[in-house]
């Protein structure tokens, strides 16, 4: 009898490894922007109004231009999008970080800043998931994204704090000169790896917006495409929205405490962090009845958390849902990256992307008029149509079927 040849973890992989490393790096300065940003503005203008257009500023055009990143990175390159989009990245920051130093960093600058790393994440967000999977195997793209997804979420963990006393210590200027310096170590990765090889070989150079409708189309003649991703922009629809507003409405009304809703926020991403983790060591199988039978936990916890009054069965319950949220998102990645062709990837992956965090602005101002009517009613809203999809899953044998 003939066994199958063992399959190599990526990190055994020296192409894989050298982005993973770059990328980590780079995410880790991240923690030290996203720290000092809302800090600076605050020191400004002492006004949460101001913060909050600011962030908008950066969403809107990640929102409106990322499918158009998709397409680019299919035209072009996933990896020259990505050196372009980080180079642009790096000396906006550092002279961000110039401007503090002098004293001469004028609120204006902010505005222009956020909307620029809006337009470069519409960019590196397709061109990053559409690049993977040129530097692994199919089979070891699971165990990739877990690798990728969980060293974030990690680094999302335990980097603000040192960020934080960086930023206390030696001020806002260092802290924006370290993250652009962190930039580099991503550009020196992508600059000695291989674009994808369908780059370089002939192509029909549409108009670039048949180009986003053909991603469009390539998704709703597939089935199975087409089911997922309704599944997931539900998942994500109707948790990221009522996890971002109820559950600090919550903890307030609970148990009026700033340090329960940190260590309940701490307790979701390590919950996120377990669940990527496990969906990487998990070997493949019958994929879509696991997705299935997560997106059923997500929805029976989203309920329960709404009647929940023990601090400690809150953290289990929110620990629980993060973990299968987080193993859903990893392998709803990971199957997409494996279906689509290698030539529409770009754009298929933004479609993705745009189905679900597009709609978060949506899902967040949702979230907030339904809390102020009813919190417990808002909870169980949410998790019932997570569960109705849930059954429409278990109904369609496109997603049951996926191995």
């Amino acid at each position: 009898m003939v066994t199958a040849p063992a399959i190599q973890h990526p990190l055994r992989d020296s192409k894989f490894r050298s982005l993973w490393i770059g990328a980590s790096l780079s995410w880790f300065g991240d923690q030290f922007y996203l720290v000092t940003l809302p800090w600076l503005v605050l020191r400004l203008t002492r006004s949460g109004v101001v913060l909050g257009l600011i962030l908008m500023m950066a969403a809107v055009p990640r929102s409106i231009l990322m499918l158009m990143g998709g397409a680019v990175s299919d035209r072009i390159s996933p990896r020259k999008v990505m050196i372009v989009t980080t180079l642009m990245r790096t000396v906006l920051v550092a002279v961000t970080g110039t401007l503090v130093w002098a004293h001469r960093l004028q609120l204006w600058h902010l505005y222009w800043l956020s909307i620029a790393f809006g337009i470069a994440d519409a960019f590196v967000g397709p061109a990053a998931q559409s690049y993977l999977p040129s530097l692994v195997e199919p089979q070891q793209l699971t165990a990739a994204n877990s690798v990728s997804q969980g060293t974030m979420q990690f680094i999302t963990i335990v980097g603000p704090a040192p960020a934080g006393l960086i930023v206390k210590a030696l001020g806002a200027a260092w802290a924006f000169f370290i993250d652009a310096f962190s930039f580099l170590f991503v550009i020196a990765a992508l600059w000695r790896l291989p674009d994808p090889p369908y780059i370089g070989q002939p192509q029909s150079r549409k108009n670039i917006w048949a180009d986003i409708l053909k991603g469009i189309e390539e998704v709703s003649r597939d089935i199975s495409l087409r089911s997922l991703l309704l599944l997931a922009a539900i998942l994500n629809f109707f948790v990221a929205g009522p996890i971002a507003v109820g559950l600090p409405y919550l903890i307030k009304q609970q148990f009026a405490s700033p340090a329960i809703y940190g260590t309940a926020v701490s307790i979701v991403a390590a919950g996120g962090l377990l669940g990527m983790i496990l969906a990487g060591t998990l070997k493949r199988g019958r994929r879509g009845i696991l997705l299935i039978g997560m997106c059923a936990i997500v929805g029976l916890c989203t309920i329960v958390v709404g009647f929940i009054h023990s601090f400690w069965s809150l953290l289990g319950v929110l620990a629980a849902m993060a973990a299968a949220a987080g193993f859903a998102n990893v392998h709803i990645l990971s199957w997409y990256q494996e279906r689509v062709g290698v030539e529409v990837r770009g754009r298929i992956m933004s479609v993705l992307m745009f189905a679900t965090s597009g709609l978060l602005p949506l899902s967040l101002a949702t979230a907030g008029m339904l809390v102020q009517r009813n919190l417990q009613l808002m909870f169980i809203l949410s998790g019932v149509a997570v569960l109705l999809v849930t059954g429409f899953a278990v109904l369609n044998a496109a997603i049951r079927e996926i191995i």
